[in-house]
């Protein structure tokens, strides 16, 4: 067999000098690019298109929910306000729109009677002392309307629509109150349907002059210490209060993260003293609630 000529070894030997050569210049532009992109002399591009993915958070939820709902009528800037931990409490605020709000109390007010409480023995509607306001229920998912309110609920608590009672409506007047009291039950009859309440939230449907608060007497906090503090009513200095404002929605926590029951969720509602409190109310349950 005929042996490799002196030609073919040089020429193999070029090949591989051209490669080794090629190789270390890669290895070197490389070096470089990752030395300037760590001084931030060079950046990658980003694409910034609205098309792209993005994280979803709470906020993003908020401004989806807000945008799908249509002809909601005048609403001012939402944003969230943490009130409190113990219990977990958080306004959000103009939930609703005023066109909401007005709808809602139309709705209502021709079948508006004396408000009840749940009889924890018999789970029926009982009369008692300690509310004094008129009140009457709209069926989850009655129309478009309260089905966008019902939705945008759900999108921030994320508590299923399915969970929630319907909307109870609230009428106070002079001198009516709702004393304090748990929205979770103490006793089996009650969280039969849906399991315990886990969650409420308080949707406030008009301005009050004078009183009207709600109060959260065992709340972890020093209730002096809140922000216009002076032009509370007596009542609602006595614990973490939240003034009324047309279109705000007080949520607040019966249950820990550990699903026991929380005390400190322990509310009422002050009596008014000037005008007229229109509120609207849900109730959340850990499981399906069946209408």
């Amino acid at each position: 067999m005929a042996k490799p000529g002196r030609h073919s070894r040089m020429l193999l030997g070029r090949r591989a000098s051209s490669f080794t050569l090629v190789l270390s210049m890669l290895l070197m532009l490389s070096l470089v690019l990752l030395m300037l992109l760590a001084l931030g002399i060079l950046s990658l591009p980003v694409n910034t298109s609205r098309d792209t993915p993005k994280a979803v958070d709470l906020t993003t939820v908020m401004d989806i929910s807000t945008r799908k709902s249509e002809g909601r009528g005048e609403s001012g800037e939402q944003w969230t306000e943490v009130l409190s931990w113990e219990p977990r409490a958080f306004v959000f605020h103009n939930f609703l729109s005023k066109n909401e709000c007005e709808y809602l109390i139309e709705l209502a007010k021709p079948h508006m009677e004396k408000s009840t409480v749940v009889d924890s023995k018999t789970g029926q509607s009982k009369d008692s002392r300690v509310r004094t306001s008129s009140g009457t229920f709209l069926r989850r998912g009655r129309d478009k309307i309260i089905r966008d309110i019902e939705k945008r609920i759900a999108d921030f608590t994320f508590i299923p629509v399915e969970h929630g009672e319907g909307l109870q409506i609230l009428h106070y007047e002079v001198g009516q109150k709702y004393e304090p009291h748990y929205d979770y039950f103490l006793d089996e009859f009650n969280t039969k349907n849906g399991g315990q309440r886990i969650a409420t939230i308080l949707m406030y449907l008009s301005d009050v002059e004078e009183g009207g608060e709600t109060v959260f007497p065992a709340a972890k906090i020093n209730s002096s210490s809140q922000l216009g503090y002076n032009e509370l009513s007596e009542c609602a200095k006595k614990g973490l209060s939240v003034k009324p404002k047309m279109g705000d929605a007080l949520l607040f926590w019966s249950m820990r993260p550990d699903a026991s029951l929380d005390p400190s969720s322990l509310h009422g509602g002050c009596p008014v003293i000037k005008g007229n409190k229109w509120s609207s109310t849900k109730w959340m349950h850990i499981s399906e609630y069946r209408i």
